[in-house]
């Protein structure tokens, strides 16, 4: 049961980072999104997408050792799992808010 559940939260999250890899569906990203027009050509829609996109391969590979730990009895493939899922979010946070890496150079 907890591999069918493991699955469904991974297709969406590979779906968007395929999409999100292509450099295209910067309008799903919250955030951005939201921002005025004027606000949205500051920044570079196509490499903040493919970024995101890397981010959530690295989710659907944590969610993958989730997996993992569920056929294989293995507690420590879900810890390591689940401090690879910290660690990925703390650095997404960093790096994207950090070095204005994502606003075009005018």
């Amino acid at each position: 049961m907890g591999v069918l559940v493991y699955l469904i939260i991974m297709l969406p999250f590979l779906i968007f980072a395929i999409v999100l890899s292509q450099g295209k569906g910067a309008f799903l990203l919250e955030g951005f999104h939201t921002m005025a027009q004027k606000d949205k050509e500051q920044y570079d829609e196509k490499a903040l997408a493919r970024f995101m996109g890397k981010m959530m391969y690295g989710y659907c590979f944590c969610v993958l050792l989730w997996i993992l730990n569920e056929f294989f009895h293995t507690q420590w493939l879900y810890h390591v799992g689940l401090v690879l899922f910290v660690a990925l979010t703390i650095f997404l946070l960093i790096y994207a808010n950090t070095g204005n890496r994502f606003k075009n150079s005018m």
